[in-house]
This record gives C-alpha cells, structure tokens and sequence, in this order.
C-alpha cells in the first residue's frame, strides 16, 4: 500500500482527502499558501509545506513547487483534489515521470477528455449519444453563424478547453450568438489560453445529471449510481442530489451503460464522473462532458452507497482490487448536498471576510464537509466555497426535511454566505417536487430588469 500521499489541494477537499488517507494508517502531507496557513487542513497532515504567496500561479498552480515538496517530505503518491492541477495531463505525466504515484487517470485520458470537442467526437465513436454540434473549434464569427445555422436555434456556446461554465451561454438568434461567440472566445483565451469554441444544440428545459464511474486496477469500469446537479447558478452547481428525482429506472440503467462505455473507451482509471444533459421532453440524454477525477459532489454517492471513493482511488492507485463487490454495489435511501458559499445570497457575488462565528449541525444523517473553521479568512484569491452541508435519509422527503434543518443550525458569522438562499431553495415548490431544470436559480432569482 502507499506509504504517503501528498494533497496537492486546499480547503475541503484537502481535508477530506487527508482525513481518508490517515484512517488508512498512510501519511498525509499537505501543500499550502501564505494565505491558507492557519486553514483545519494545514494542522489536520502529518506534515505541511508551504508552497508560495496567495496567488494560485505562486502556490497550488506551481508544478515544480508542488513536485519540489513531494521530493523534500518523500510523498510516494499525489493526490490532485479537484480544480488546480487535478486535470492537467502534463503534470500527471510530470509526476509519475518523478517515480511518484499519480492518484488519478492515466495523463491520455485526461488529455482526451479535456477538450470537449476531441472528447464527444470520441465519445461518439463509443457509442455514447451526444448532442449535434461543431466536430471541428470554431474559431471566428462568420464559422459560428455558418455552424448555427446547420445546427439550428437556439444554441450553446463553450470554451472547448475549458471548464465551470466560464464563458458559456445560450444563443437564440444571430445576434445573441455573435454577443455570445466573442465573450465565450475571450475568456476562453484568458482563462484557458486556447480561444477555441464549440457550439452545440441547446436542450431547453434540461436537466443535469451525471454517472460516477470508477475504473478498477484490472480494467473494468464500474458506474456506482447518479447524481442530478441541475440547481445551477451562472452554469455552476449549487445543490445536488442522489437518486435524481427527474429520471426513470430505464433511464438510469441506459446512462449508467453509457457512462460505463465512455470510461472503457479511454482505459479510464480511479474516480471519475460521466456528465449528462436529459431532455425532459424527450426523455432521452446525451454526453455533455467528463471529469477526470474527483467530483465535489462525491459524498452523496458515498452516502446511499456506503463506498469510501478517496479510498477506492488510493487502492486503485496502489494497483489494488477496491474494498467492495463491484458486482454487488446498492444504493439506499437519499441523500442532499448543499454548497455553502461566502457570497451575497441574493446576487451571488463573493463576500470576503473574517469568520467570526462557525457553528456546524450535527446529527444522525448529517455530514459536514468543512474547509474553514472561526477565526479564519475567506480571501478573495480562490473560490468561495467554505462547505458541503450533507444529508441522508430513507426516503426525498426526510432528506428535504433533514436539510432544512440543517441549514437553520448552521451559523456562520462574518462573511456574507449563501445559508438564507439555500433555505429559500429548501421552501421552494419546484424543488421539492423534484420536477426541476437548469434554470431553476434564474426563475427564484430573476435578473434584475
């Protein structure tokens, strides 16, 4: 087994990772920043290393800072998190070349998956449905009218290269799509350094919902359930939940099969998730895109399965069988997911600031999943996540139940957060009856004019 793992993350992810790695009697060593030195995770490691200033470049994005520490504290093993380095194939490459394990897919599989044009030609091929949209980037104005107009209105507008929704909108006309074509190619070129575009059909009234996979150190792929991520704001998940409450038992088997498909195609390894977009007119879906590691949303699928996936990544990772029966693998009862945010709970802007008051619910069925503590400072450096609220019961409507609950005793003082709108979610008719899309967020929260 690994006899160090070196967290090459921050915040709750770093945490959670840490915790698993030392429950497995491996030592856990952490990276950080200036601005994250008194963060629970620094403590929570068997040991810490300062990795530069505040600015990801200088710290969590520095590969030679990051391989430099594994050198100096003699980690056998890193894990990436997610965000950051987690799916550039070039580090992955970069340390197994070092004699280091990479906790994560082989660096071809990160690299095919990453850009979604390469990744749903290939995904095609598979046998996998995808929407109608551009096999080629699309790189200049007068290609995308051309593209759209063989595509049909309305239309979706991404970075082929990039992630989190950065740049992304729908398009209903010419000029919506030309707006749309040159700020999607900007921040696409800032964010991503590669200004290419794609262009795909957009599914009105869509749900999202996506398989987690896993692909076993002797090369099969196993998918262990779904989950729906449709509450969205500015195409960035806000909520999930286990089992999607928008899917049929046929539906669900046809994803999974599918998922499982697109992770054999690429010789897929460790966790990973298989993303979907499902027409709820057509009760029908079609591959969006697939994330090369773990996801934030992983612990409701640890939750109605009872499967440690940080574990399974460590044993896969180490060339090991997983600690369940693949064959065997059940889900019981729901499970909720709420990401608090340090942000105005109305407009959704960051508030930065120092927690003065932290107080966490706590209970049967409750899991926190925390990356700050009181006296800490939410900067404005990296993303506002503070933590994932979790619950899980038998059935929807005591997980419903349960979260509402939860969220009333969680108190955080200090930073503005996102607690009175996940509240307002909670009472929200659409939601709980669990016929929801995407656009929930935008009908609670209207723009303004």
């Amino acid at each position: 087994m690994l006899e160090s793992v070196l967290v090459a993350n921050r915040g709750e992810i770093a945490r959670r990772v840490i915790r698993t790695v030392r429950r497995m009697g491996i030592r856990a060593i952490a990276v950080y920043s200036e601005a994250d030195a008194d963060l629970p995770f620094v403590r929570e490691a068997d040991e810490a290393v300062l990795l530069g200033p505040p600015p990801p470049a200088r710290s969590y994005l520095d590969a030679e800072a990051v391989i430099g520490a594994a050198r100096r504290t003699g980690a056998s093993a890193i894990h990436p998190g997610y965000g950051f380095l987690a799916e550039n194939a070039s580090f992955a490459a970069r340390v197994m070349a070092e004699g280091l394990i990479w906790i994560g897919p082989p660096p071809p599989a990160i690299e095919q998956m990453g850009d979604k044009i390469s990744a749903r030609n290939l995904m095609e091929q598979a046998g996998v449905p995808v929407a109608a949209g551009s096999r080629e980037p699309v790189t200049d104005a007068a290609a995308a009218q051309a593209e759209a107009g063989r595509l049909g209105y309305p239309v979706m507008i991404k970075a082929a290269a990039g992630g989190g929704g950065i740049g992304m909108s729908a398009a209903a006309n010419a000029a919506e799509l030309r707006a749309g074509f040159e700020t999607a190619r900007s921040r696409a070129e800032r964010f991503f350094g590669n200004p290419a575009i794609l262009l795909e059909r957009y599914i009105e009234h869509a749900r999202h919902v996506e398989v987690q996979i896993l692909g076993l150190a002797d090369g099969r792929v196993v998918a262990l359930g779904e989950r729906d991520c449709s509450v969205q704001r500015r195409h960035q998940k806000v909520a999930e939940e286990t089992p999607s409450p928008g899917i049929t038992p046929g539906l669900r088997h046809r994803m999974q099969a599918a998922a499982v498909r697109a992770g054999e195609a690429v010789g897929y390894r460790g966790a990973g998730t298989v993303e979907c977009l499902v027409d709820t007119a057509a009760h029908d879906f079609v591959f969006l895109e697939m994330n090369t590691r773990l996801q934030v949303e992983h612990p409701v699928t640890e939750l109605v399965t009872g499967i440690d996936l940080v574990e399974q990544q460590l044993l896969i990772a180490a060339g090991q069988p997983v600690s369940f029966d693949p064959l065997a693998v059940t889900v019981s009862g729901h499970a909720i997911e709420l990401r608090v945010y340090a942000e105005d709970p109305r407009r959704f802007l960051p508030s930065p600031g120092v927690i003065a008051e932290w107080t966490e619910p706590a209970g049967p069925g409750i899991r926190v999943d925390a990356g700050y503590a009181a006296g800490n400072e939410v900067t404005t450096f990296y993303d506002p996540l503070l933590a994932k609220l979790c619950v899980h019961r038998g059935s929807r409507e005591e997980a419903l139940a349960l979260a509402a609950e939860a969220v009333s005793a969680f108190v955080i003082t200090g930073p503005k957060t996102n607690l009175p709108f996940l509240a307002e979610l909670l009472e929200s008719s659409e939601f709980t009856s669990g016929a929801y899309d995407t656009s929930v967020i935008a009908r609670l929260r209207p723009a303004p004019g």
